[in-house]
């Protein structure tokens, strides 16, 4: 009897050694109800209680379990949350809400994950969230007062409030080599017709505004609402990319160390491939590679900067969904992860993730599992196994 059961449980060992090990990418996603014009089109019909959570779900394309959620927790339905980044040790996940003086807090050493929510009374309108080079400090935009709060990047506590030169603060980058941070002026949260079009220059070290730069043209048709403005890691001289929204237009400012300020100027038109209402700019490739989303048109474009990043190269552009929005890029350097969502803007909410080919830049594809809920994801990041940063 023993020896019969010596000789299963060695069968059994043999199956699992044996077996290929099963494909998994994890993605996490904060998710809201869809609006109740769009549950009609699915045919979902438009009482379903509102509601609004974080899931991780399986994201790999050749899994057989691709699009299931494995975990789920639920959010307050009043907060709307927006974004979700990672310390650059990705030890911490932080939470931004649109609707409310909040700030999450997850802690990705512990299992289960918890999110413990911050007061943050100075903020109204959350959007993003930024990190020192060093993780010391986190910055937190608050679009609907004008502010950016300073919070230790240990103990959370918040440290400083900074009152920005320009209304609608929402993108935000620090580069610290150069003792400076850039604040966008996008849009006002009340009114979308209204919108900046400059740069709030910050001094880092002291939190002090020291100046402005404007990027976008004297005499344009219309305010050009940068949404996003993001450091190319390691450029020298220090390098950023602004994406402008209602410009349709990528643009440049680079320090300038003679005139301790930085020079603007235009590098692309977004819409010579097809590009409506640029958002999110993410690096790869040793930061030779530029990805950008352009919401409107639903598209994520690809460019080389490594021989000129102040004229960078369209290579590939790959039509994924409407609202395309952020990006997830695995380690392994083989996909892109689409979040297809703007805050439930008519037309921008397509409720899918699109599984993208990173080098034929071609789409794999869909994970729309939220969207046959009748939810949206708002943001989209990799767990830390899997996730590359990709230069935020």
């Amino acid at each position: 009897m023993f020896s019969r059961h010596l000789a299963l449980v060695i069968c059994a060992l043999a199956l699992l050694i044996g077996a290929p090990a099963q494909a998994e990418i994890l993605g996490m996603m904060n998710y809201e109800s869809m609006p109740p014009e769009s549950l009609k089109t699915l045919k979902l019909g438009d009482t379903l209680e509102r509601r609004e959570g974080i899931a991780i779900i399986e994201l790999d394309p050749e899994s057989d379990r691709f699009g299931e959620i494995l975990w789920d927790m639920p959010l307050n339905p009043e907060w709307v949350a927006h974004h979700v980044f990672f310390n650059p040790d990705q030890t911490k996940a932080y939470i931004s809400f649109l609707m409310a003086p909040k700030l999450g807090v997850m802690d990705l050493t512990q299992s289960p994950y918890r999110v413990e929510f911050l007061d943050v009374k100075d903020c109204a309108f959350g959007e993003d969230i930024i990190f020192s080079t060093d993780d010391s400090k986190w910055y937190l935009t608050c679009m609907g007062s004008d502010a950016v709060i300073v919070g230790d990047g240990k103990t959370d506590e918040i440290i400083e409030v900074i009152r920005t030169e320009h209304q609608w603060p929402h993108g935000f980058d620090i580069d610290n080599r150069i003792d400076r941070a850039l604040v966008t002026s996008t849009v006002s949260p009340s009114d979308l017709a209204k919108a900046g079009d400059h740069l709030t220059v910050v001094e880092a070290s002291t939190n002090r505004v020291i100046g402005e730069v404007r990027v976008s043209e004297e005499g344009a048709e219309g305010p050009a609402a940068p949404v996003e403005v993001l450091f190319v890691p390691d450029s020298n001289p220090p390098l950023a990319y602004v994406t402008n929204m209602y410009g349709n237009s990528l643009w440049t400012v680079e320090w300038n160390p003679e005139t301790k300020a930085f020079d603007a100027a235009f590098a692309f038109d977004m819409a010579k491939p097809g590009g409506n209402l640029p958002l999110e700019m993410y690096f790869a490739d040793d930061n030779r590679t530029l990805y950008v989303t352009t919401a409107q048109s639903g598209m994520l474009h690809k460019f080389d900067i490594g021989e000129n990043p102040k004229q960078p190269k369209h290579v590939k552009t790959v039509k994924t969904g409407g609202g395309a929005h952020h990006v997830a890029i695995d380690k392994g350097g083989k996909y892109l992860f689409v979040q297809n969502s703007f805050i439930n803007l008519p037309g921008m909410h397509e409720g899918t993730v699109s599984v993208v080919d990173r080098e034929g830049m071609t789409l794999v594809r869909d994970m729309t599992t939220l969207k046959d809920r009748g939810l949206t994801p708002n943001s989209i990041v990799l767990l830390p196994k899997w996730n590359d940063l990709a230069g935020h």
